[in-house]
């Protein structure tokens, strides 16, 4: 690989310094103030995202016709399917939301078990103290939603350390400031690229890992149907879970305010099915189910609606076409996920 010159090395020292700097005088700022200043900084962000607002407008309308149609959800969320004005303001809040996961993991250290406790509510006690009564192989897959990172550091608080991948970041003194924050809260994180074999050696071990499974960013993913339509989720868990026979729970955490937040844990049902390749669709079309689920309960705190996620949309955005809104018809489903 042919070495970088200095001007690209000189940037990328400074980009680090600053990024580095801000996320360390971020980690001391009062909750209250973290909280409004995403605000300033999501609003800019969204007068300056272009094509990035574009595409998150169009992924959120597609989510809240599909909550509209079945009646699920808050009505002020479902109501942005019918009026421009409130679904440019789920636009706007989801803009804020993602300033506020990049102070958030500034701020990971306070992220303790006594922390929890007192901020974060838990829609399903029975369920997490079924999944994390001790310490064993499982599968544990959350979101680009809300603060990512909050399902696995309650694991680590109750089972110990956990393996998980990560992306390539292109600078790499960010990429080793984010490793040594999370690294004190439990979360031992491998390069997504050679993360296939140590996962499984740890599930083998009968250890835990976590996946960030609602985006396919390799192109190797399993299509399922997603709020009324195709798309492609990683096929990750599906492959590991088939292997080991590790149970898949889903989990996801959102904010209801100033440090504050909501979470639940499911388990993923048992995969149908008598071939591997019927049973990773099976176990795919399951979780699809559930991030429909914890979606709907904040999808402005869906980060991944700033990148492709239904190819329809995507086609369509390029030809200038107007895509199909999802109904219950094209999704072939119940809301819940059952068959019809």
């Amino acid at each position: 690989m042919k070495k970088p010159g200095i001007g690209r090395r000189l940037a990328d020292r400074l980009t680090a310094a600053a990024v580095i700097g801000s996320l360390k005088v971020i980690r001391h700022l009062p909750e209250r103030l973290l909280w409004y200043g995403a605000v300033v900084a999501g609003n800019v962000g969204y007068r300056l995202g272009g094509a990035r607002r574009d595409r998150a407008r169009r992924n959120l309308r597609r989510v809240v016709e599909w909550m509209a149609a079945h009646d699920v959800g808050e009505e002020r969320f479902r109501r942005a399917a019918a009026d421009d004005r409130a679904l440019e303001g789920l636009v706007r809040s989801a803009f804020c939301h993602s300033a506020r996961y990049y102070g958030e993991l500034a701020r990971v250290a306070r992220f303790r078990a006594d922390y929890l406790e007192t901020h974060l509510v838990n829609d399903t006690p029975a369920e997490v103290d079924a999944a994390l009564s001790e310490r064993r192989a499982l599968i544990l897959v959350g979101l680009h939603f809300g603060t990512i990172e909050l399902p696995g550091y309650i694991a680590v608080h109750r089972i110990g350390e956990v393996v998980a991948p990560v992306e390539t970041l292109g600078n790499e003194r960010i990429q080793t400031y984010l490793a040594q924050v999370r690294r004190p809260q439990g979360v031992r994180l491998v390069n997504l690229e050679q993360s296939g074999r140590e996962l499984l050696a740890t599930l083998r071990r009968n250890e835990p890992i976590g996946l960030i499974a609602d985006r396919d960013i390799t192109g190797g993913g399993l299509e399922v149907q997603l709020f009324g339509a195709a798309a492609r989720i990683p096929a990750g868990p599906a492959l590991l879970s088939n292997e080991t026979g590790a149970p898949i729970y889903v989990a996801g955490v959102h904010r209801t305010g100033p440090g504050r937040y909501r979470g639940n844990l499911r388990p993923l049902p048992a995969a149908k099915g008598e071939s591997r390749r019927e049973r990773s669709r099976s176990i795919a079309q399951a979780e699809a189910v559930l991030f429909e689920k914890i979606i709907a309960e904040a999808p402005d705190q869906w980060l991944a609606v700033f990148h492709p996620l239904w190819p329809d949309l995507e086609q369509a955005a390029a030809s200038g076409a107007a895509p199909s809104p999802a109904t219950a018809s094209e999704a072939g489903r119940s809301p819940v996920g059952g068959s019809r």
